[in-house]
């Protein structure tokens, strides 16, 4: 963001009249910081810290309190107006400066040797890891790895992963177990701009507020972002996010004064997409932004790790055959096998033998039922209600 030239708060010379500079990324929130270690009693607000470093946007300087916020490195006091104070942290994050030092044309720069190893990479997971709902995700191959180390391996490279595969199999668990500060979008064909970037919402006074959305959360604290069925959202929402994803790492809220956010670093967006779905269409720009396209099927040898009903894993191979060879459209995934167990154990085989049937598509229930049928050995019908109890 090119900002008008103003004299720094470190105490550098002030640019010529007229000159525009360029702050390096993270230059901003540091002389943020320094406005509020300066004044360390007093509750500040951006427009305030705008006029203090001469007219910086107060947009640019509430996303760099935000951040600041969100390290622990100031703490907002208000909220109408919203104001801010400085911490402990403050001080610290003031003498971070990320701006390198200009070299003259007529001094060639030093060669440089870094001083630093390269990050090392996420360590190899092998075991069960636990989602956010309490569940143990069973990692599964993925290139020689577990799934969940590939994709956090994926993450640190900055290289965007798009899990598809049909409804059940298990894409939104291995991104929950794979990533521990996901912030989720699900998307459907009703999704707006505004479920990514936020709106503005009514406070209990009267006056209007702009909530941020779980895209800006997620660029700001630096957290992957999941979008769950982002094919069924229309494309002209999901650009929101490509200016994300992009070597700008950067959006701008047209709806918030054009306010303009940038992905602190490990942001992080990864997708899933189910083909077939009704209204699933991945369009030509949605797939390049995803190197990294993952098919995610059923793990039957899984599903009996799990102890699912042996019957009911063979019916589902037999049904996945079937699709495979064009026959059917359909067949249960691990989802549907998890709660054939479930529904086994409170009404009994038989009738989560039926719900198989009744779960299935009508052009695919007739072969649904033979499949059951020859497995379990007896005719079931759907689950239905009968005669007064």
């Amino acid at each position: 963001m090119t900002t008008p030239a103003t004299t720094p708060a470190t105490g550098s010379a002030p640019a010529a009249p007229g000159a525009a500079t360029r702050l390096r990324n993270g230059e901003l929130r540091r002389m943020v910081a320094e406005q509020l270690a300066h004044h360390p009693t007093t509750a500040l607000t951006p427009g305030t810290i705008a006029t203090k470093l001469g007219g910086k946007s107060s947009g640019a300087v509430g996303n760099a309190l935000a951040t600041l916020e969100a390290r622990g490195e100031a703490t907002k006091v208000g909220t109408n107006p919203v104001t801010y104070r400085a911490t402990d942290k403050t001080a610290d994050a003031a003498k971070t400066a990320t701006i390198t030092p200009c070299t003259t044309a007529s001094a060639p720069s030093a060669p440089t040797t870094p001083t630093t190893p390269p990050p090392a990479l996420p360590a190899l997971v092998t075991g069960p890891v636990r989602r956010p709902n309490g569940q143990m995700y069973h990692p599964r191959k993925l290139s020689g790895l577990s799934d969940v180390t590939a994709l956090r391996r994926l993450r640190a490279a900055g290289v965007s992963a798009l899990m598809y595969g049909p409804p059940g199999t298990g894409k939104t668990s291995v991104v929950e177990a794979a990533f521990d500060d996901l912030v989720t979008v699900q998307g459907d064909s009703d999704t707006v701009t505004d479920d990514f970037v936020g709106s503005y919402t009514q406070t209990p006074d009267g006056r209007y507020e702009f909530a941020y959305g779980p895209l800006v959360t997620a660029m700001r604290e630096g957290r992957a972002l999941f979008i769950d069925d982002a094919t069924l959202i229309p494309p002209t929402v999901l650009a929101v996010v490509y200016p994300a994803m992009d070597g700008r790492r950067q959006i701008t809220i047209k709806t918030h004064k054009g306010e303009v956010v940038d992905a602190a670093p490990g942001f992080y967006v990864v997708a899933g997409h189910n083909p077939g779905v009704h209204g699933a269409v991945l369009t030509d720009a949605l797939s390049s932004r995803f190197a990294a396209q993952i098919h995610v099927s059923t793990d039957y040898d899984l599903a009996t790790q799990l102890h699912i009903d042996p019957k009911a894993v063979r019916a589902a191979r037999n049904l996945a055959a079937r699709q495979h060879r064009g026959e059917i459209g359909w067949s249960p995934q691990l989802r549907e096998l998890i709660a054939f167990n479930r529904i086994a154990d409170v009404l009994g085989t038989t009738a989560a033998a039926g719900n198989l049937v009744g779960i299935a598509p009508e052009e695919d229930r007739e072969v649904v039922a033979e499949v059951v049928r020859n497995v379990f050995g007896a005719t079931v019908a759907p689950l239905s209600l009968g005669p007064q109890f």
